[in-house]
């Protein structure tokens, strides 16, 4: 009896410490919101101009942020008890020279997007709404949050804290969203931590600054979102409207935008294959290309050279899960060689996510010396939130990255491998390409994909890619045959080197 009195006593008094957080908590939201004059906002019009980053698909690599788009007359209207926004702007050409990954054409055009998203079971979606204001407070009472005291620079804060899962079948894992409320009541920033699989454990965060009053509601004027460090989304407030209606029908047609500030093109699964992690690959096939090479297809391309004592690819993409079928088939085609090197053709992380398992192979990657150190940087971060097989390799393998500038021969006395340097590009700086002078086959990334038929005519008005490719072959004095992109054409047809020459605007003979 006298242990049931004394546990009885102590589960009560666990279930009134449990009251007396949620009453704390309860406060501590309850006065925010009065601070903010948002205690009785149900929807919020967020109007203004600034722009947002598209992940790893960088003109310059080193660049403090993401690559660029300019996002003029933006609108986002919230519907809090819904969950769901709309967003309306004009999306087009953000870098200064233009240029960068993400799309065809340089510059990119000013394009009108008009998408209604809707948080659901999208983590995402959730992400983005939670690192709004008054959706961070409404979620942080729904979840039972965290408070502690915190000061910052001299500056005190209240910072509340609670998990958020990214429950997606084939990357799940549990993270945490934090907010920090000033002695003002605002909450002045809000960040979590997400997977990327180039990057690792990331921060990604939201900066709310210049607060003013919006007719009795009082909001920032200033709004700045990174990812790795990164800026991600960048907003001028220059009006907030609430408790207007909000339209959440889904507009007829594609729409642009994808998500939320930064239209959903990063955020966690980044480089993955798509929402949710990348679905499964179709099994690795290999082309042989002749005299020690081979093409692997299946996915983004890969080429392998069997050197006399070790084993060359060119290309590690995508993923792990690519990655690891090109190794098992290099493996397999050259039996009892370790993978030596890993030619990298640029940064963007649909062309380096499949990297971190040669690493672990103990190989050597082969970028351009315009990338140095962001590898052994990037590498060298947590990789806890979604472990992969180099973080799980105790101790971890050292990242080892060879330079090279304008060229670079790799050679074993019978096998070549000539490596360039892209000059011009406006897709990455610092992409590079690979001849095998032998085969007479040209390997690019990014510069030419391949229309899904072959084309009949030189194009009318070429694309600035192509005609910048072509114009390299003819200054390197290359003699090519085939060209291999690394998005191989759909109908797995061998590319001629005319095909490059009728893009670019010339006959193909």
């Amino acid at each position: 009896m006298k242990t049931f009195l004394v546990a009885l006593g102590l589960g009560s008094a666990l279930v009134c410490v449990l009251l007396a957080q949620q009453s704390e908590l309860a406060t501590v939201v309850n006065n925010s919101l009065k601070a903010m004059g948002a205690e009785n906002v149900k929807t919020m019009v967020i109007s203004g101009d600034g722009g947002d980053g598209f992940v790893g698909q960088n003109l310059n690599p080193n660049a403090d942020h993401w690559r660029w788009y300019n996002d003029k007359n933006s609108m986002r209207a919230i519907d809090f008890e819904a969950k769901g926004w709309r967003i309306q702007r004009i999306h087009g050409e953000g870098e200064n020279p233009p240029g960068g990954g993400a799309g065809t054409t340089t510059p990119a055009p000013d394009q009108a997007q008009n998408q209604v998203v809707m948080v659901g079971n999208n983590f995402t979606n959730q992400i983005e709404y939670d690192l709004l204001p008054v959706g961070f407070l409404k979620t942080a009472l729904e979840k039972n949050a965290s408070i502690r005291l915190a000061t910052v620079k001299g500056k005190k804060f209240t910072v509340l804290t609670f998990p958020l899962e990214n429950a997606a079948a084939t990357d799940g894992y549990k993270t945490s969203v934090s907010g920090w409320i000033n002695d003002q009541g605002y909450v002045e920033k809000v960040e979590t931590l997400i997977d990327n699989n180039v990057l690792g454990d990331i921060t990604w965060d939201a900066v709310y600054t210049g607060w003013k009053d919006f007719g009795g509601v009082k909001f920032a004027t200033h709004i700045l979102q990174h990812q790795g460090g990164k800026k991600y989304f960048e907003l001028n407030v220059s009006d907030v409207k609430v408790n207007v209606p909000v339209d959440l029908t889904h507009p007829a047609g594609r729409g642009g935008a994808k998500g939320g500030p930064g239209a959903g093109k990063a955020g966690p699964g980044a480089a993955k294959g798509g929402p949710g992690g990348a679905p499964a690959a179709p099994r690795a096939i290999s082309e042989d290309l002749g005299g020690g090479f081979w093409l692997i297809t299946g996915g983004y391309a890969a080429i392998v050279a069997d050197f006399k004592n070790y084993i060359v690819v060119l290309e590690g993409p995508q993923n792990e899960m690519r990655a690891e079928q090109i190794i098992a088939e290099a493996k397999r085609l050259v039996p009892n060689k370790p993978i030596k090197y890993v030619f990298n053709t640029h940064v963007h992380f649909d062309h380096s996510g499949g990297l971190r398992p040669f690493v672990a192979e103990g190989a050597i990657i082969i970028t351009n010396q315009g990338n140095k150190g962001i590898y052994e940087k990037a590498f060298a971060n947590t990789h806890n939130l979604v472990p992969d097989k180099l973080s799980k390799m105790k101790p971890q393998p050292k990242t080892k990255v060879e330079y090279v500038g304008e060229k670079k021969v790799l050679t074993d006395g019978t096998h070549v491998i000539e490596l360039y340097h892209l000059q011009n590009s406006t897709h990455d700086i610092y992409d590079m390409i690979a001849y095998l002078p032998k085969q007479k086959i040209f390997l690019e990334a990014d510069e030419f994909n391949v229309p899904n038929q072959v084309a009949t005519a030189p194009a009318a008005m070429p694309n600035s890619y192509q005609t910048n490719l072509l114009a390299n072959i003819e200054r390197l004095h290359l003699d090519v045959e085939r060209i291999i992109p690394i998005h191989l054409p759909p109908d797995g047809r061998k590319v001629a080197f005319s095909e490059l020459k009728m893009a670019a605007g010339k006959p193909g003979i």
